[in-house]
Order: structure tokens, then C-alpha cells, then sequence
């Protein structure tokens, strides 16, 4: 008895390869084999910047807060020490918008925290 290929459902993963990798360079895109490296590849970079983004962005909001604290003559390490001291639960990420889009508010908090 010959021996029974499902040639619909390979063609299908074939496909679905292909269409994740649509807009890659070269023969990542359509050799059937470099482009499924190139797909686990790219998921496993995937995977792991999902999470190295939150940590760069913590970065980013103390990097702004830093600056924005500093025109008032604090270092970030006093001011978030005088936040946790006067009780104000703001997180980073809040604090670093007030202090680019809003400066009069961060102001406000700065010379509340300096009481």
C-alpha cells in the first residue's frame, strides 16, 4: 500500500511560514527552510523585547523625571525618597508625563514634597 501524504495540510503550514515572514530580506522570506528559522527566531526576539521594553521605558521615565527634578535643585534618588515619605502614590510612568506635558502640576508636587 503506497504510503498517504496529506499534501492540503503541508501546503498549509508551508503558507501560514510564508505569511510570517512576509517583508524579510532576501530568501528569509520565501525558502521554505530559512524562513522558519528565521520566524522561531524572530518570535524568540519577540518574546523577550516584550519584556526588555517595560524595563527600557522604566528607564526613560527615570531619566525624565530626573532631569525635570533637577531644575529644582533635588537629585531623583531625594525626590522619590520624599514621595514615599509624604505618602504621594504616583508611579514613574505618571510622574515623567506630568513632567513633559505638564509642568506646572509636577511643580506643584516638587514643592509639596520639599515641605
Amino acid at each position: 500500500m503506497p504510503r498517504s501524504i496529506n499534501k492540503v495540510a503541508s501546503k498549509a503550514r508551508k503558507k501560514k511560514i510564508l505569511k510570517q515572514t512576509k517583508g524579510q530580506f532576501g530568501r528569509r522570506k520565501n525558502a521554505i527552510s530559512i524562513a522558519k528559522n528565521s520566524l522561531e527566531k524572530g518570535l524568540l526576539y519577540a518574546y523577550r523585547d516584550r519584556r526588555n521594553k517595560k524595563r527600557s521605558f522604566r528607564g526613560l521615565w527615570i531619566s525624565r523625571i530626573n532631569a525635570a527634578v533637577r531644575e529644582y535643585g533635588m537629585s531623583y534618588s531625594e525626590f522619590m525618597g520624599y514621595l514615599k515619605k509624604n505618602n504621594i502614590d504616583l508611579n514613574r510612568k505618571v510622574l515623567a508625563d506630568l513632567a513633559m506635558n505638564n509642568p506646572e502640576a509636577f511643580k506643584s508636587i516638587v514643592e509639596q514634597v520639599k515641605q
